[in-house]
């Protein structure tokens, strides 16, 4: 039980949790299937995750059960069930043809306060069960019920960091538009009066003219390639689709061409870091950058991630104006430094600050992997 729990404690994704603690229930009570519906609001399941099932199996049981039949009763009635042979009660409704047989059953509600968010269901106990009963005990029941409360704090946590997740990307979509925004519109001032001078050099100087023709063409390029890198990177869950080092490098490469200062990325081929971690380098890579692109004064801006035994070190150094150390706490509210330690400690890592007046920043923020 308290290595179940600790499972379950470990991970922020819902989908990782739920498979957690499908698997802990069917180790813990010795069951040969079980399952996990979290129920939607059209009479169906929003996600259904099973364990001793096998992929092709799954497969070809087909789409996700609805609720009905024993499943819908346990989350209507919110009670536990501990039956001897569910095809023998009287709201069983059958299964598809691929579905295994199952005969002993033993489910319960998932609830966060009032709520049911969930129903937890194993299957055909793998010990003897006794003539005509259920191979589930009332112990099993009791274990179920634990575990069944720390899911239900697992899986609000989970949720509750998914939707604080979501949050943060709208707000880093938004900033960075904004961004993008205030480069395209200098881009686009600079043309305007490009054009202007050129059209008041065509009758008294047309080499000079004919120059400040190329150069407008020179700055629509420009405003053209920033305008197709706001499309790339605004869209949706680049994270999760690309992965840490696509997603840095693709981000760093607009933020280079939106500023005055270089910014460069270089990464020593590190391998896919946990996703909490990624998500939690990405986040300070963005903090530490906005910070030396609008604060620092720096001319350049380096970024790199690089293995460091089985975990990943992210850094970015400018060549910025820098701060005092004995400053940092006001430095540390102006910068974010303290929403980038947050962030670092919440996945087990470390954020590491240096800076001198006039000899730059370098922020460095080390994960041990998982």
């Amino acid at each position: 039980m308290s290595s179940a729990l600790l499972a379950m404690s470990r991970h922020l994704e819902v989908r990782d949790v739920l498979k957690t603690i499908v698997a802990s229930a069917r180790e813990l009570l010795d069951a040969e299937y079980a399952a996990l519906g979290v129920p939607d609001d059209h009479g169906g399941f929003a996600q259904f995750v099973v364990d001793g099932v096998s992929d092709a199996q799954w497969k070809a049981i087909g789409p996700l059960p609805r609720q009905h039949g024993i499943l819908a009763a346990m989350l209507r009635e919110a009670k536990t069930e501990r039956l001897g042979d569910v095809r023998k009660d009287p709201r069983f409704e059958g299964w598809p043809s691929a579905h295994p047989e199952m005969s002993d059953f033993l489910g319960l509600p998932i609830r966060d306060g009032d709520e049911v968010i969930g129903a937890l269901f194993l299957a055909n106990k793998k010990c003897p069960k006794p003539q005509g009963g259920c191979g589930f005990t009332m112990e099993d029941e009791e274990l179920l019920t634990i575990l069944a409360q720390h899911a239900a704090i697992a899986l609000t946590n989970a949720r509750l960091y998914e939707r604080s997740r979501e949050l943060t990307i709208a707000e880093e979509r938004s900033r960075l538009a904004h961004e993008l925004h205030d480069a395209v519109s200098q881009k686009l001032f600079s043309l305007r009066l490009t054009a202007q001078a050129a059209a008041a050099l065509v009758d008294r100087d047309p080499s000079r003219a004919k120059g400040e023709l190329q150069h407008v063409a020179e700055l629509a390029a420009e405003a053209a390639d920033e305008l197709r890198a706001a499309v790339v990177e605004l869209r949706p869950a680049a994270l999760d689709e690309d992965g840490l080092i696509a997603t840095l490098r693709t981000q760093i490469q607009v933020l280079d061409r939106a500023h005055s200062a270089h910014v460069t990325f270089d990464c020593g081929g590190i391998r896919a870091l946990p996703a909490a971690q990624e998500e939690a380098m990405l986040r300070v890579a963005q903090e530490a950058l906005h910070n030396a692109l609008r604060h620092s004064g720096a001319e350049h801006v380096r970024v790199t991630l690089d293995k460091r035994g089985p975990g990943a070190v992210l850094r970015v150094s400018d060549d910025g104006g820098g701060f005092e150390p004995q400053a940092v706490r006001h430095a540390g509210r102006h910068l974010g430094l303290v929403s980038m330690r947050d962030r670092s400690g919440g996945v087990g890592g470390r954020l590491t600050v240096e800076s001198e007046p006039g000899k730059g920043t370098t922020i460095e923020m080390e994960v041990p992997g998982g």
